[in-house]
This record gives structure tokens, C-alpha cells and sequence, in this order.
């Protein structure tokens, strides 16, 4: 991954811990690590643990942030998820999806896809 790629994840990954803080989420942690792979954004909201998916494209012209979650990304998903509700005792949980549209400097276009699997 370039420089640039992961300087706009970066960013996309604080607009969306931001923005859900903002709907009254708890951000928990982030880029949690696993035998499967990173979860971006983990959030809790009553008495559920969200496992936050964040995809950050800079224009959305030819392509949607969220058509980058591919089955097998959804795959690597669930094990996350799976694997980190395991080990934490979590009983009740989801996995949304945070697709934001911009880059530092300019207004994001965040849209929000709950329980995407």
C-alpha cells in the first residue's frame, strides 16, 4: 500500500471514529489487531459491540468506498469479529460498514451501513 493510500485510510478511519462518537457511540478501540486480520473501529452502543468496517476513497466518480467489501473481505470480517468476541466474552454484537468520501482539508461525505452481514 502507498504512502498516500494509508495516509487517507488514516484519515477516513479518525473522520469515522469522529462521526460516530458524535452519534453517540463509544469508540472502544482501533485498529485492533487479530490472528485475521485489523478491525478498524470497535464502538460500542447500548448493550452492543459494533466491529466497524472503514473504506475511504477520495472521489466516489467511477467507484463507491463500499463495493470494497468484497465476500471475501466480509469473511475476514466475521473472523475478526468472531475471534475478538471470543476472547472478550462479547455476546451481542454487529458488524457495520463507514464509507467515507473525501480527502484532509475537505467536507467528508460519511455514509453509515449498520449490521452489513
Amino acid at each position: 500500500m502507498t504512502k498516500h493510500k494509508k495516509e487517507i485510510g488514516a484519515w477516513g478511519e479518525s473522520v469515522a471514529a469522529d462521526w460516530l462518537a458524535e452519534k453517540g457511540y463509544q469508540i472502544i478501540a482501533r485498529n485492533v489487531r487479530t490472528p485475521y486480520g485489523e478491525i478498524d473501529i470497535i464502538a460500542q452502543q447500548a448493550d452492543v459491540t459494533i466491529f466497524v468496517e472503514v473504506k475511504t476513497l477520495t472521489s466516489s466518480r467511477d467507484f463507491y468506498p463500499e463495493k470494497n467489501i468484497t465476500p471475501a473481505k466480509q469473511k475476514h470480517m466475521i473472523n475478526c469479529a468472531q475471534h475478538y468476541s471470543a476472547g472478550h466474552e462479547i455476546d451481542h454484537w454487529q458488524i457495520d460498514a463507514v464509507a467515507i468520501e473525501g480527502k484532509p482539508g475537505s467536507k467528508p461525505v460519511i455514509t453509515h451501513f449498520e449490521s452489513v452481514i
